[in-house]
């Protein structure tokens, strides 16, 4: 009994540190460049732009590839391969020699990321009885939120001594966690049947690459230049013809019936919905402080963090109560807090610093709308699959994530391009209020989420599963 209790233990430690470090590295690279550009000194920012870009864009893209794979050859399988890629690419990003080297090794991260992600909720929620999933939720959430907190002064204080350290410290963990996990995870159930469509799956990674390429370059390249429009119009055609082929295959990417359930279908609309505020508070705040406040990066970073640690406070609660009252309750109240918190940062804020009585509070208001909306975004998105559609549920909904961010980031990035002025960073805010409204109100037009019954016990194959649940 000692022994499978401290199996479990490690098992839940192994996924959510995959979950931390691939958490912090979406955004610790950010409070890097200055220090790169010490090292590469003859790049632009445009340039070291895709330190950035080609790890969105190879993590989008292989995110529900990824989840589909390990729904049908294991979780356990394809999140220690995603582990060990990951952690074995960041040795060479940190001992890349020139800027093309490092681009390229950050995009094989942004593989292993992709292949961690969705099947790290699955696993995790193997881990906990049906009636302790919101705990589980919870957990998986807040440890994000830890790395997103962590990534900035974590990054700041690296960046101080090199660069490099920012993916030195992946190795450790990522280390231990793989060698714990071959060990602590079990196996889950794969599927049987038909080949997946390898074309499909193709085609989907590289539309959705193009699309996040589109909205991450789009305006370095210019929003009318032949580049932009080419990968807008193969993007949508790609998106297409996934969808045309999906009616047809025997084994699609994605299933038709998964994109007909009410709540993941607004789960996702809310989760893309909710991280173009998030893009447009992460890249908004930081510019604020260091160019408005001219506050140092590491300053401005430490000055940030009470709002993602408000964030991992309230996360695990959250999970609790969605369970209890609702994710669509609990996801309106949080959405409607992170609203609040950019309205606060709206009105409040001006060109004399004022941190504990102008930004603390719309970062401590925000970040708990942060924390509340989280494990009701991932609730809605997955909760309504049966068990084996997890993975491809995560991966839908990491990927609704992701594209939301690069639309926050490139939305703001128009805005304040130039020398920003008051007038400029109160539209940046406002563009998060509304945002995060749309997010709340997507999730409280689903209504009370019904967990999928378990296997064994609805009979029928995993198909009629998926068809049930998206007759709900």
């Amino acid at each position: 009994m000692r022994s499978d209790a401290l199996r479990r233990g490690m098992s839940i430690a192994v996924v959510l540190v995959g979950v931390f470090i691939s958490a912090v590295d979406m955004l610790i690279v950010n409070i890097a460049f200055p220090s790169m550009q010490e090292s590469f000194s003859s790049a632009s920012l445009t340039d070291l732009s895709w330190v950035m870009s080609a790890y969105a864009i190879t993590f989008a893209a292989l995110l529900l590839p990824s989840g589909r794979w390990a729904d049908r050859s294991g979780r356990k399988r394809v999140f220690l391969l995603g582990l060990g890629l990951f952690t074995a690419v960041s040795a060479a990003c940190a001992a890349a020699p020139d800027l093309e080297v490092l681009v390229i090794a950050r995009a094989l991260q942004g593989v292993g990321a992709a292949l961690m992600a969705p099947s790290s909720l699955g696993l995790l929620l193997g881990l906990f009885p049906p009636s302790r999933r919101g705990i589980a939720i919870g957990l998986w959430t807040a440890v994000g939120g830890v790395g997103s907190a962590a990534a900035l002064p974590l990054g700041g204080l690296l960046a101080e001594i090199d660069w490099r350290w920012v993916f030195v410290v992946n190795l450790p963990l990522g280390a231990a966690a793989l060698l714990i996990g071959g060990w602590s995870l079990h196996r889950s159930a794969t599927e049987a049947g038909p080949v997946p469509d390898l074309l499909g799956i193709a085609v989907l990674a590289a539309s959705v690459a193009a699309v996040v390429a589109t909205i991450s370059q789009g305006q370095v390249w210019g929003w009318g230049s032949a580049q932009v429009i080419g990968l807008s119009v193969a993007g949508a055609v790609g998106l297409a013809s996934t969808v045309r082929r999906g009616l047809r295959h025997p084994a699609p990417v994605i299933e038709p019936a998964i994109l007909r359930i009410r709540p993941v279908a607004l789960g996702n609309i809310a989760t893309g919905f909710f991280f173009v505020g998030v893009g447009a508070m992460a890249m908004s705040t930081i510019l604020f402080l260091t160019q408005v406040w001219r506050h140092s990066t590491l300053r401005g970073a430490l000055e940030i963090a009470p709002g993602p640690l408000s964030a991992t406070v309230f996360a695990v609660p959250s999970g609790i109560l969605a369970v209890r009252y609702g994710a669509h309750l609990v996801g309106l109240a949080g959405g409607v807090l992170f609203a609040a918190g950019g309205l606060w940062w709206t009105f409040a804020l001006d060109a004399t610093p004022d941190f504990t009585g102008h930004f603390l509070p719309g970062a401590i208001i925000g970040g708990i709308g942060f924390g509340l909306i989280l494990p009701p975004l991932a609730a809605a998105s997955t909760l309504s699959l049966p068990p084996e559609r997890v993975a491809t549920g995560t991966g839908m909904s990491s990927m609704s994530r992701q594209i939301g961010m690069a639309v926050g980031v490139a939305v703001i990035a128009s805005v304040l391009d130039g020398v920003p002025g008051l007038s400029d960073f109160r539209t940046a805010f406002m563009i998060m209020t509304g945002a995060s409204l749309v997010s709340g109100l997507a999730l409280f037009a689903i209504g009370p989420v019904r967990p999928s019954a378990p296997p064994g016990t609805g009979g029928g194959n995993q198909s009629a599963h998926v068809t049930q649940a998206a007759t709900r």
